[in-house]
């Protein structure tokens, strides 16, 4: 089978998160998840947290953990500037929920204190459902089982 690759390149201010030769990528942006596949039509969008998922040549599949940022699509490239992203086997899950729940308990107060930054909740939270996504599904990809 003759697979045609698309380069694929995943960068946070800190690293570089993943950079290789890739069958499609499926990303979650501002107007929805899109998969990307080669030959796709240029396009720019925002990456809103939640879950990169990329299809390698060998048919193994690579899942990510982003907060946001921008994609670049071009005829045979993708690049990903995100905020923030972890490949899921790097996600711990007991610190994930931990981090959740101290997001979810800063929201509630932030329902009775207006000096909290209601957005920076909202971001907060986000993020950290996307990394817990991302590791439930790399963990439900390799057989592993989860925390409830």
């Amino acid at each position: 089978m003759n697979n045609i690759a698309i380069q694929f390149e995943l960068v946070t201010p800190e690293r570089v998160v993943l950079k290789e030769d890739v069958l499609q990528a499926t990303i979650p942006t501002g107007l929805g998840e899109i998969t990307v596949l080669p030959n796709h039509i240029p396009l720019v969008a925002i990456l809103k947290p939640g879950v990169v998922e990329v299809k390698r040549a060998d048919g193994s599949l690579e899942i990510m953990s982003v907060s946001g940022g921008f994609v670049e699509v071009l005829k045979s490239k993708i690049v990903i500037l995100a905020d923030t992203a972890e490949r899921a086997e790097e996600l711990d899950e007991a610190r994930i929920k931990e981090a959740k729940a101290k997001a979810e308990a800063l929201r509630l107060a932030s329902d009775k204190q207006e000096a909290v930054d209601f957005a920076d909740v909202a971001v907060r939270l986000e993020k950290e459902i996307a990394r817990s996504r991302a590791v439930k599904r790399w963990k439900k990809m390799k057989n592993i089982e989860t925390i409830s």
